[in-house]
C-alpha cells in the first residue's frame, strides 16, 4: 500500500509491517505464571531482560509462591536480586507486592488495572505487561523503546509514558495492543536504537517522519 497519511494509518501500517518482521514476538522475560512475570517485570526496571533471566531462577526456587516471598528475609532477598541494580528498592517492592497479594488478593495476581497498580512497585507499564502477556487482556506497555519509536513515527509528541499510552490505545485494536508494544520493543532493540538508528534497514522507513529529517 502507499504511504499512510493519517496518524492512525501510520500506527496500523507500522503494526502490520512489524507483524511481518516479528511474527513470533513475545515477552523475553522468562516466566511460568502471572506471579513470576509480575516479579520479573519489577526487577526489569533499568535492567536488561537477559540479566533478570539470570536472577529469577534462584528467586523463584527460593520463593515459588506469593506467600513464600511475603515472608522473605529482606537482606537475603536483596542478595538474590542485587545484580539487577537498585536492589534495596526492588527487594522492598517485591516484599510489598507479595504481602499485598497474600493479604488482599488471596495470593492471586489480580487482573484489573486498578488492583494491579495498588501493588507496591507496580505502575501502569508493569500492570500492562502482566495483563497483556500473562492474562491475555488488553494492555499496551510503554517503555523507553515504545515511547521513542512512537515519537519518531509521529504517533505522539508526548514524553510521559502514561500520556503516550493514552494516545496509542485508540490507534490499536484492544486485543492487539500487547503485540504492538512487543513489536515496537523488538524493533527498537534491533533496528531503531536511541543512537544511530539504522533507517536503511527499517521496514517503516518510507513513511517514518524521523527517517526523512
Amino acid at each position: 500500500m502507499g504511504r499512510p497519511r493519517s496518524i492512525k494509518g501510520r500506527a496500523a501500517e507500522a503494526h502490520r509491517r512489524l507483524g511481518d518482521e516479528y511474527p513470533g514476538a513475545e515477552c523475553e522475560l522468562n516466566h511460568e505464571n502471572p506471579f513470576q512475570l509480575l516479579a520479573a517485570t519489577i526487577l526489569s526496571a533499568q535492567c536488561t531482560d537477559k540479566r533478570v533471566n539470570m536472577v529469577t531462577p534462584a528467586l523463584f526456587a527460593a520463593y515459588p509462591e506469593p506467600v513464600d516471598l511475603a515472608g522473605a528475609v529482606p537482606h537475603e532477598l536483596q542478595e538474590i536480586v542485587r545484580s539487577t541494580g537498585f536492589y534495596a528498592n526492588k527487594a522492598k517492592s517485591l516484599l510489598g507486592m507479595a504481602q499485598r497479594l497474600v493479604e488482599v488478593f488471596d495470593s492471586e495476581v489480580p487482573s484489573s488495572m486498578t488492583d494491579l497498580t495498588s501493588l507496591p512497585g507496580v505502575g501502569r507499564k508493569t500492570a500492562n505487561v502482566v495483563r497483556s502477556v500473562a492474562l491475555d487482556l488488553p494492555g499496551l506497555p510503554v517503555d523507553t523503546h515504545v515511547g521513542r519509536l512512537s515519537r519518531r513515527l509521529g504517533l505522539t509528541t508526548e514524553t510521559d509514558p502514561v500520556k503516550v499510552e493514552m494516545e496509542l490505545n485508540p490507534m490499536v485494536p484492544a486485543a492487539q495492543r500487547g503485540e504492538f508494544s512487543l513489536r515496537l520493543i523488538l524493533h527498537g532493540r534491533r533496528v531503531c536504537p536511541s543512537r544511530k538508528p539504522r533507517c536503511g534497514e527499517c521496514v517503516l522507513q518510507d513513511f517514518c517522519p524521523a527517517a526523512h529529517i
